[in-house]
């Protein structure tokens, strides 16, 4: 079983769309990345690759030079100032058990993916910005801004993230959103090396800092640090200046201090905003959706790029599971789409525990995770739903 060589178009050279196209490539389909930069490029700053992520770098045959450039987390730790309990526990690996997740910088994991694309020999078309497609009986061909309609193909996957032209669903900006930046990891502090660090005012401020292996601007070990903000605010904050973000960072976090002290601008920080939608995943018989142009949401349960990750692996085995281009759409849907909507409901659900002005549930947050959070079943919960596993049983070797 399994459809032969078909040609594909994948749309987007982020996570999910490099994936697949290393995947699809290493398969003997003949695939084309198209990008809309004139050359491609990684945006952002930190993320978490979850266990389940890593599985699917190492079936790209990409997980030992990830390595090298991350830093494993072993735990999640979360402290709410205001009530002085523990906001959030997870532990990845616990008495010698378990899988640490890798932090990294979005430009060390798009190094990464890159280099594994360019050293399969698959085409990257830079300066092509998507706008829709053709699809016809037995083709499909991209439209593009300035090129226009594209060559044809048998299979397009549009992975060009949550701004893609196409993207279906009923979309909400989501309420908050998070300055990011990077800076050497300090020789002098007093935080855990391999753990992702946060502390909470309630739920309407929160402050980060996770190692990330790598800072690609400097060379040395780094760390991510990152600070919340509200979407109405943020242009007021971004004009204020670095200082009273620093100050209010510090504020609510004194030991934070010696990484804050190396952002000197705000040309340091990225403003990060986020949306959350869920639209279809196949747009016709021979149009496929993945990542963020499918689904995106809240960074709260660290899922982002491991889902494009998951989509990249899924579209792979459809390709493997059926004998007709057009069954793999269906099959792809059915692999992914009861792990994509749960974890959509779930960060839905808990997100305003962890990034609102509600002043309910971080208490009903700090309560159950301070006093239940120890017993075996919360806490096999939690770290099943981080990882990226609850719910994941229908892709093969993961």
């Amino acid at each position: 079983m399994g459809v032969e060589s078909l040609r594909i178009a994948i749309i987007g050279c982020g996570p999910g769309g490099l994936a697949a196209a290393l995947l699809l490539k290493r398969a003997g389909h003949d695939v084309t990345l198209y990008e809309r930069f004139s050359e491609a490029k990684p945006l952002g700053s930190g993320l978490v690759i979850q266990p389940t992520g890593l599985a699917v770098l190492a079936h790209c045959g990409l997980r030992e030079a990830f390595d090298k450039l991350t830093a494993p987390i072993t735990r999640l730790e979360g402290y709410a100032v205001d009530s002085r309990r523990r906001a959030l526990d997870v532990f990845y690996v616990r008495k010698g058990k378990g899988m640490p997740a890798r932090a990294t910088h979005r430009a060390s994991l798009f190094e990464v993916l890159i280099e594994g694309v360019r050293a399969a020999g698959i085409p990257i078309l830079g300066g092509h910005t998507f706008t829709g497609a053709k699809e016809l009986m037995h083709t499909i061909a991209p439209m593009f801004e300035a090129q226009g309609r594209g060559p044809d193909f048998d299979i397009l996957i549009d992975a060009s993230g949550s701004r893609s032209p196409l993207a279906e669903g009923k979309g909400t900006e989501l309420p908050f959103g998070a300055l990011w930046a990077t800076v050497d990891m300090p020789t002098d502090h007093r935080l855990p090396t391999q753990s992702l660090n946060r502390r909470y005012w309630q739920a309407s401020q929160m402050a980060g800092i996770m190692p990330v292996g790598l800072n690609p601007a400097t060379g040395n070990q780094g760390a991510a640090v990152f600070w919340s903000v509200k979407r109405e605010a943020a242009e007021q904050v971004m004009a204020g200046g670095a200082g009273p973000v620093a100050d209010a960072f510090c504020k609510l976090w004194p030991e934070a201090e010696p990484f804050v002290a190396q952002i000197r601008t705000m040309d340091d920080w990225t403003l990060a905003t986020y949306h959350h939608r869920t639209g279809k995943p196949v747009r016709g018989p021979r149009h496929i959706a993945l990542g963020d142009s499918w689904h995106c949401t809240s960074p709260q349960l660290g899922q982002g790029a491991n889902m494009a990750l998951l989509d990249a692996m899924a579209v792979a085995q459809a390709f493997a599971d059926v004998d007709r281009a057009e069954e793999i759409g269906p099959r792809f849907a059915a692999l992914r789409g009861f792990h994509v909507a749960l974890y959509q409901n779930l960060s839905w659900v808990f997100t305003p525990f962890f990034q609102s002005d509600d002043r309910v549930r971080p208490v009903l947050r700090d309560i159950l995770m301070q006093y239940f959070g120890g017993l075996p079943l919360m806490r096999d919960f939690v770290s099943l739903t981080v990882s990226g596993r609850l719910g994941l049983s229908s892709l093969r070797d993961l």
